[in-house]
């Protein structure tokens, strides 16, 4: 019987190589065939990921706990899931008003793989520690492996320092959770089964992956208080656009007019939290200022007491 090497072996046996049986003659088909059958694998995805919210969620109570005592979250990935680490981190502070520094995302091969990709950067298991060190990464902060086969190297590598820093550890990833065999407090395993074109993990494991992203963070913030009814207030107005969704945003909450709420935004020194609690309470930006700091970050503490 023919000897295969180590890695060959465990590559074969990872729910992400599999072969699809529903795609097997994909190559024959039409267009039209073709992405009826994507379509139709890409419909399982958010069942997969609702299976997996008790995860998730304590997962978030992790984060906000660390994010409260000035903690920090590092995402840890290679090729896809190191794309969508750093795509989460990096839309943080214009969507919440974050410090950069916040949400940080770290890819194999570092920012250069962002657009071109370093295949071999992946195996590096002691890179990735390294890297997480040279972000100055500490007990009080929470690290991410994010990797659809849950094998990566580099992203192993990461957790396992961060772990031995005593800091606590998430793993996202899209292999079955009795095959997970890496130690983090909690691991995310969203099942979606083989992709489409065998191995390609850009496809249904990104997407899956790019959901739960999308769930940590925004839930963490969230409950951190950057969100007011379903409106993001902790905008600060850096940008043309950012200018008039701020605007807009104190328009409809508070039902005053676009002079209006800009007049009050430039009395907030451009804060929309801050603009709204002037508003309710009839308040200075100072006291405004001074009861979102008491409610906590909370519009809706600070303008119900």
């Amino acid at each position: 019987m023919e000897k295969h090497n180590e890695l060959f072996e465990e590559l074969k046996n990872l729910a992400t190589e599999k072969i699809n049986p529903d795609t097997i003659d994909i190559d024959s088909k039409s267009v039209i065939e073709i992405l009826k059958l994507i379509n139709h694998e890409d419909k399982i995805i958010a069942h997969c990921v609702e299976k997996e919210i008790p995860y998730i969620a304590r997962a978030v109570d992790i984060l906000v706990q660390s994010f409260k005592k000035g903690g920090r979250l590092f995402y840890i990935g290679a090729g896809t899931s190191g794309r969508l680490g750093v795509l989460d981190s990096s839309e943080i502070p214009p969507t919440f008003g974050a410090d950069p520094e916040m949400v940080q995302g770290l890819i194999a091969g570092g920012y250069k793989a962002l657009v071109r990709a370093q295949e071999g950067a992946e195996d590096n298991k002691e890179q990735g520690a390294i890297d997480l060190l040279e972000r100055g990464f500490t007990a009080n902060d929470v690290a991410c492996g994010i990797a659809a086969s849950r094998r990566t190297p580099y992203v192993v590598g990461a957790i396992e320092k961060a772990r031995e820093l005593g800091a606590k550890t998430l793993y996202v990833t899209c292999t079955p959770r009795h095959a997970m065999n890496i130690e983090v407090d909690v691991a995310m395993c969203v099942e979606v089964g083989p992709e489409v074109i065998m191995g390609s993990t850009r496809m249904k494991s990104g997407t899956a992956e790019k959901l739960v992203l999308n769930m940590l963070t925004t839930t963490a913030m969230i409950r951190l208080g950057k969100i007011y009814r379903n409106m993001m207030v902790d905008l600060q107005m850096t940008s043309k656009k950012l200018e008039e969704r701020s605007k807009r945003t104190v328009m409809e909450i508070t039902g005053i007019s676009y002079r209006e709420a800009e007049e009050v935004l430039m009395k907030a020194d451009g804060h929309v939290k801050t603009a709204l609690v002037m508003i309710f309470k009839d308040v200075s930006a100072d006291e405004a200022r001074e009861r979102l700091l008491k409610a906590d970050g909370f519009v809706r503490n600070a303008i119900e007491d």
